[in-house]
C-alpha cells in the first residue's frame, strides 16, 4: 500500500504528485523525521485481526496490510507525502511504458538469511498471479504479459511470459500494453518478494511470515485476536528505519474500548477516533490529535449476485438508494463536519480528481428523484414489501454503527421500505462473507489507497473479476474505459480517461459513494513524533517515547 519516485528509472512515464491539502495536524506531528525521544520504547497501537494468513499477495484489507507493510520491503516504498523512494530497487528503467528493466541492490536478505535476487521477485510475482494459488491481490499483476494465461480459471500455468530473469540483480518486465501509471504500483505489498519457503507452504508461512522490512515478527508474535508483536529488523537499512523498540498491535473488540485505553495511557496511538468521541476528542487529548485528509473513501457495495439488485431494475434501485441518502446531513450531524460528501469514486487528494463528473448528480440527495427511480424499478421487477434491505458493517473498528443507523433511517423515510443495519462482530468476519460472495444484502466498503492513482480506486474494485470487487460488478464498457486510461501516453491523459470510466460507474453504482475519509487519530502522553502518511496510516516507525 503506497507511492512514487521521479528518478531516471521511470522513463517516459510521468509520475503524478499527490495534492494533499488542508492538513491540520496537532501536537508534535512534524513530518517524517523524528526529533529525539526515547527510542527504547515499544509502541502500543490499535489493530484488527487479519482476515487471512500474512501472505503479501493474499492480503487486501487493512488489518493484515499494515503489518505486512512493516515486515516487508519491495522495490520502492512511499514517503509520508506519497512519493516513491527506492527500497530494494537500484533502478527501474523503461522508455516506452511497456518494457522495463529492473535492477535490484546487491546483498539484500530476508531475516532468515536467504538472499533476495531477481529470481526471488519473478518467482514471487508469478506465485501471486497464478490461479492455482488463489491470492486475493493476484489481479495486481494483470498488466504483465502472460497474466491472462496464468490467472485463467483452472489454469495450471505457473509463470507469466512477461517476466524474464537476466542475472542475479536484473529482471525485465513486458506489459501487455503501455500503461501510464504502472511504476507507481510497485510499492504496493502484492509486489514485495517472499522467501522460497513461502511458495512451498504459503499457509504455514502466513502464520509466521519472514520478511525483509523495517520490522520482523517477534517469537510467538501473532496471538490471534489478542495482539501482533513486531520488533525492529537490525539488518534493515532502508528509508523507514525504526526509531522505537517495536510496535505491538493490540486487537480490540471495538474502537470505543480502544479510545478508553488511549485516555488512560494504556494505548499509545489510535489510528481512528471512534464516531462516538468525535465531538470531544480534541478536548480530551489536547494537542495530541491529528485531523488530516487522506486518500480514502467510504462506500456501500451492493452485490449484483442478489436477484433484486441485478439488471436494469437493480441499477434503478441503486440510484434510488444513492439519491435517498443525505450525505450533507450525516457528515454534519454524525461526523461533526469532519467528512466531505463524496462526488465521485476516488478521493480529492489524488491528482486528476474532479467533483463534476457527469453522473455525479446521482450522489446528491433528492427525495423526489429517489422515489421515482424506485418506482421505475418496481415497474420492471416488483420489490417484495416484506423484504428487508440490510447494510452490513463490522462493529470492531471504525465506529460505523452510528452512520449506518442514520442511513437506515433516511432510506426508510424516503423510500418507505424495510431497512436494517447488519453488524458483524469483526472486520475479518465481514470480509470473509464479502470475499466468498455470500452476502445477503449490502456491505459498507470503502477503500484506503494502495498507491496514489485514480486507477487504484477503480480497477481493483470494479473491474470484472477484480479481487476486491465486493459487488461482483461486470461491465465490459467500464473495463475497456479503464484499460484506455492505463494505455494513455501521460498521467494527465490517463486521469481524463479514468474519469470517463467513472461516468459509467456513476450510472451503474455498483457501490454507493458516501464521503471522503479524514485521518482523525490521537496518541497518549507517553509518545512523541507522531504523524500520519498520505494514506491515513500512522508512521509507526517514526514514533518514539517521550
Amino acid at each position: 500500500m503506497r507511492f512514487s519516485r521521479t528518478s531516471k528509472a521511470l522513463g517516459m512515464v510521468a509520475i503524478a504528485a499527490l495534492a494533499l491539502t488542508g492538513c491540520g495536524a496537532g501536537g508534535s506531528a512534524s513530518g517524517s523525521s523524528s526529533t529525539g525521544g526515547d527510542t527504547s520504547k515499544v509502541i502500543i497501537a490499535d489493530g484488527s485481526e487479519p482476515q487471512r494468513p500474512l501472505m503479501p499477495a493474499d492480503t487486501n484489507e487493512v488489518g493484515g496490510g499494515k503489518v505486512i507493510d512493516m515486515m516487508f520491503a519491495g522495490l520502492v516504498s512511499y514517503d509520508p507525502s506519497g512519493k516513491p523512494v527506492n527500497e530494494l530497487a537500484e533502478s527501474i528503467e523503461g522508455k516506452d511504458g511497456q518494457h522495463f528493466t529492473i535492477k535490484i541492490k546487491k546483498d539484500q536478505k530476508f531475516t532468515n538469511g536467504e538472499l533476495i535476487t531477481a529470481k526471488t521477485f519473478v518467482d514471487s510475482w508469478n506465485f501471486g498471479a497464478a490461479a492455482k494459488n488463489a491470492q486475493l491481490s493476484g489481479n495486481f499483476f494483470e498488466s504483465i504479459k502472460g497474466y491472462d494465461e496464468a490467472s485463467a480459471k483452472d489454469s495450471t500455468v505457473e509463470t507469466m511470459s512477461g517476466l524474464k530473469v537476466v542475472d542475479d540483480q536484473t529482471f525485465t518486465v513486458e506489459l501487455m500494453q503501455p500503461e501510464s501509471d504502472w511504476p507507481l504500483r510497485l510499492g504496493y505489498t502484492a509486489f514485495v518478494p517472499v522467501p522460497s519457503g513461502a511458495l512451498k507452504d504459503p499457509k504455514g508461512f502466513g502464520e509466521k511470515p519472514v520478511g525483509n522490512g523495517p520490522y520482523k515478527l517477534a517469537d510467538g508474535g501473532w496471538q490471534h485476536n489478542v495482539q501482533i508483536q513486531l520488533v525492529p529488523n537490525p539488518d534493515y537499512n532502508g528509508p523507514r528505519k525504526p526509531k522505537n523498540a517495536g510496535v505491538t498491535f493490540k486487537i480490540f473488540q471495538n474502537d470505543d474500548a480502544a479510545y478508553q485505553d488511549l485516555l488512560s495511557n494504556n494505548l499509545d496511538i489510535l489510528q481512528t477516533i471512534p464516531t462516538s468521541a468525535l465531538k470531544n476528542f480534541k478536548t480530551d487529548l489536547g494537542d495530541r490529535t491529528i485531523n488530516k485528509p487522506y486518500a480514502g473513501n467510504q462506500t456501500i457495495a451492493i452485490p449484483e449476485y442478489l436477484p433484486e439488485w441485478s439488471g436494469e431494475a437493480g441499477k434503478l434501485r441503486r440510484q434510488a438508494i444513492s439519491m435517498a441518502i443525505n450525505r450533507d446531513e450525516i457528515t454534519k450531524v454524525i461526523f461533526s463536519g469532519a467528512r466531505q460528501p463524496a462526488k465521485d469514486f476516488t478521493a480529492p487528494v489524488l491528482d486528476g480528481y474532479s467533483d463534476s463528473i457527469p453522473g455525479s448528480e446521482n450522489l446528491k440527495f433528492d427525495a423526489t428523484k429517489a422515489k421515482d427511480a424506485w418506482a421505475k424499478a418496481d415497474a420492471i421487477q416488483k420489490w417484495d414489501a416484506n423484504e428487508t434491505f440490510t447494510i452490513a458493517y463490522n462493529a470492531d473498528k471504525g465506529g460505523h454503527k452510528a452512520w449506518v443507523e442514520a442511513v437506515v433511517n433516511q432510506l426508510k423515510n424516503t423510500l418507505g421500505i424495510k431497512v436494517e443495519g447488519k453488524p458483524y462482530a469483526t472486520f475479518k468476519e465481514a470480509r470473509n462473507d464479502a470475499t466468498a460472495k455470500t452476502l445477503t444484502g449490502s456491505i459498507r466498503a470503502g477503500w484506503q489507497a494502495d498507491y496514489p492513482s485514480l486507477y487504484n480506486f477503480l480497477g481493483p474494485i470494479y473491474k470484472t473479476g477484480a479481487g476486491s470487487n465486493d459487488a461482483n460488478y461486470a461491465n465490459p464498457a467500464f473495463d475497456k474505459a479503464v484499460s484506455d486510461g492505463l494505455n494513455a501516453s501521460s498521467v494527465s491523459d490517463g486521469n481524463k480517461a479514468m474519469n470517463k470510466a467513472q461516468e459509467i460507474l456513476l450510472q451503474d453504482l455498483p457501490a454507493i459513494p458516501l464521503w471522503y475519509q479524514v485521518a482523525q487519530g490521537g496518541w497518549s502522553d507517553k509518545v512523541t513524533n507522531v504523524d500520519y502518511g498520505w494514506d491515513g496510516v500512522p508512521l509507526y516507525y517514526n514514533i518514539t517515547g517521550k
